[in-house]
């Protein structure tokens, strides 16, 4: 049965599980289920009386659209909601979305961006390994005391 499931092709209009669902948007399950929840007004699949999620093809679009804000362009979860709610699915998916950076980098995207420096053109020399690293231990240690900062705020 799972062979002949296999070769059975379903249309474009077809409602699609989350493992169907999942595997055509290249993305684990446990991702639609947490973007689920945080883009409600996209992402708003039926849902069965046992329980199992069934997505529409709109359902499918909103999540290639989270899919190329998030993992292509970088965006932040928060950033990628406002794209959609201002300028909406169709506009992402059609390439016609304007995306504009926010003026002050997050700083956890900031942390990414210092992490690819120090995977990338990695110096012959040793001491200029060591300085890299340096510089690299500093920020992280930057974005930790950044961090707790917050928490204690949070806390007290």
């Amino acid at each position: 049965m799972s062979a002949l499931k296999a070769r059975i092709e379903k249309s474009a209009d077809a409602y699609r599980s989350i493992g169907e669902a999942a595997a055509e948007l290249g993305l684990e399950t446990h991702v639609l289920r947490y973007w689920e929840t945080r883009f409600p007004r996209q992402v708003h699949p039926v849902k069965r009386p046992d329980g199992r999620r069934l997505f529409r093809p709109q359902d499918i679009d909103a999540l290639r659209a989270i899919r190329i804000l998030v993992h292509e362009r970088g965006m932040t979860l928060k950033g990628a909601k406002a794209v959609l709610s201002q300028q909406g699915v169709a506009a992402v998916l059609d390439g016609t979305a304007t995306i504009t950076p926010d003026s002050a980098p997050s700083p956890a995207r900031a942390l990414q961006q210092t992490l690819a420096r120090a995977f990338t053109d990695v110096p012959a020399d040793p001491e200029a390994r060591r300085e890299r690293l340096d510089e690299t231990l500093n920020e992280l240690s930057d974005l930790k005391s950044r961090l707790d900062a917050l928490r204690a705020k949070r806390q007290g």
